[in-house]
Parts: structure tokens; C-alpha cells; sequence
């Protein structure tokens, strides 16, 4: 049975990104071998990222989502998360939309959030570890 995994965005963004290879390298091995989860949140935060920062062309950002979309089961952000993840929030002291992302990981039932923004290792409620991949 593969590892059932939540995607944040910075590790998506790395797909995509033309000056990161070593990155990218890294987040396309370590989902390959996972079933692989986001969320609209995480769409949404990739898709500032690629307007902002990386200056792509809508219609690429659109193909971008599409792709994700096909790949990757895809959470709805409801009023269920938004409490789990203010929950989350006074429990951990993250930010409220890091909880946001830990939120929809546990309710899809994720094994590992693969993020560069948390604490690599720290186990949240019991059964969700965080991964950064990218630490040394």
C-alpha cells in the first residue's frame, strides 16, 4: 500500500520552477511512489506564486492546475477544516493557514505533509508526521 501523502505548495511550486532543479528533483522522486493529496487552498497559493514570483502566462498556470488536478486528489476547504484548523492553530501555535494545511491532511487521512515551512519530523495529533524533504 503506497503512503497517502498531502502536498503543500511550496513543494508543487518546485514542479514548476526553471531555477531550482535540485528542488524539483527532490519533490517529483517523493511524490512518484505516493498517492498524493492537496487542497483549493494549496491551488490557490500556487497559483499567486505563479503570477507573482514566477511571472508564468495564465494559460500555463491554468495547464499547471489541470495537471495537479489529474495527479492529485484534491480536498475542498470547508467550514469543518477552517475549525480544525483554528483547533490546530491553538494547540501548535502555526500560523492559521499552515493549520489550514495540517487541517486537510488529517481529514483525508494522510500518513506525511511534505512542506519546507514546518518542523521536520514533528508528529501533529498522533498519526500526521510533517517531511521536509529538502533539509539536510
Amino acid at each position: 500500500m503506497k503512503d497517502k501523502i498531502f502536498v503543500d505548495t511550496n513543494v508543487i511550486v518546485y514542479f514548476y520552477s526553471e531555477d531550482e532543479e535540485d528542488k524539483q528533483a527532490k519533490a517529483l522522486a517523493a511524490t512518484a511512489l505516493c498517492d498524493c493529496v492537496t487542497s483549493t487552498q494549496v491551488l490557490n497559493e500556487f497559483s499567486n506564486v505563479c503570477l507573482k514570483k514566477l511571472k508564468m502566462p495564465i494559460e500555463t498556470i491554468e495547464s499547471a492546475i489541470d495537471e495537479i488536478s489529474q495527479e492529485f486528489d484534491v480536498e475542498l476547504i470547508d467550514n469543518d477544516t477552517i475549525k480544525k484548523a483554528l483547533s490546530l492553530h491553538k494547540k501548535y501555535n502555526f500560523s492559521y493557514y499552515d493549520c489550514l494545511i495540517l487541517a486537510s491532511a488529517l481529514e483525508c487521512g494522510c500518513q506525511y505533509v511534505l512542506t519546507e515551512d514546518l518542523n521536520n519530523g514533528q508528529i501533529i495529533e498522533n498519526c500526521l508526521t510533517i517531511r521536509n524533504i529538502f533539509s539536510k
